[in-house]
């Protein structure tokens, strides 16, 4: 995962391009840094792995912010490598793969929405757990159960499914039933198999599980089965302004 931390421009420039702190003030004061295409003076000035630094009219770093959707299928692992398994990076044809991470991952089984992306504080901003009356982001999924959905699931799940093995309760979640063994849940966390442990506590187990939604970002329904697209520039701001 990349880590797009901020750093001071004189701290960058002596790091990543071996330059002596006075080499550095010098080449400030004579205005031959450019940040963003910016002449910069300020050796605080702050930087990030995506600023565009050029120094003596030449690029030192140009890396670009990359943000995607999968519709992630089913038998695909969420991982960037395996010795076995088809990854879903594997599915991100036509594109350099090799700085992205995937943001929020899904279980080989399921499917839908996967977020990949190589800016590490983004990800951490969209994933991190909140606590309950927090700015929790909310998750989306389409479930399908072995049986009939007990019309007490829905107060139970509001309720909160306690997890013994972490000691914790789930936040409240809201469960809308479509039909008997069809329903579409929405959680506020990402614990470890949440989906499937709240249902296996009501005595139930899913068949199929789907991921539509993390907050605003809806899986494209033009999105088939293992094609991506890139985030909308709103997509990406709304994790960003939450």
């Amino acid at each position: 995962m990349r880590d797009t931390a901020t750093m001071h421009l004189d701290r960058f420039l002596c790091k990543q391009a071996d330059y002596s702190r006075k080499t550095v003030l010098q080449l400030l004061s004579q205005k031959q840094v450019k940040v963003d295409g910016n002449v910069i003076q300020h050796r605080n000035h702050p930087v990030t792995p995506f600023s565009h630094i050029e120094v003596q009219g030449k690029q030192l770093q140009n890396a670009t912010a990359r943000y995607y959707m999968l519709n992630k299928p089913a038998g695909i692992l969420s991982a960037t490598t395996d010795p076995i398994h088809c990854t879903a990076l594997a599915l991100l044809t036509g594109i350099n793969t090799t700085d992205l991470h995937i943001a929020g991952r899904l279980d080989r089984a399921t499917t839908g929405l996967l977020i990949l992306t190589n800016d590490g504080k983004w990800s951490r901003q969209l994933t991190e757990l909140k606590p309950i009356g927090a700015n929790q982001i909310p998750k989306v999924y389409l479930v399908e159960t072995a049986y009939a959905i007990s019309p007490t699931t829905a107060q139970r799940f509001k309720e909160g499914i306690y997890f013994k093995t972490e000691n914790t309760t789930t936040s409240p979640a809201q469960l809308e039933i479509i039909h008997e063994t069809l329903a579409r849940l929405t959680i506020y966390e990402g614990r470890y198999h949440q989906v499937k442990r709240m249902f296996s506590a009501v005595g139930n187990r899913i068949t199929q599980l789907h991921r539509e939604q993390v907050g605003p970002i809806i899986l494209e329904p033009a999105l088939t089965t293992g094609l991506f697209r890139a985030l909308t520039p709103q997509e990406v701001n709304w994790v960003w302004q939450r």
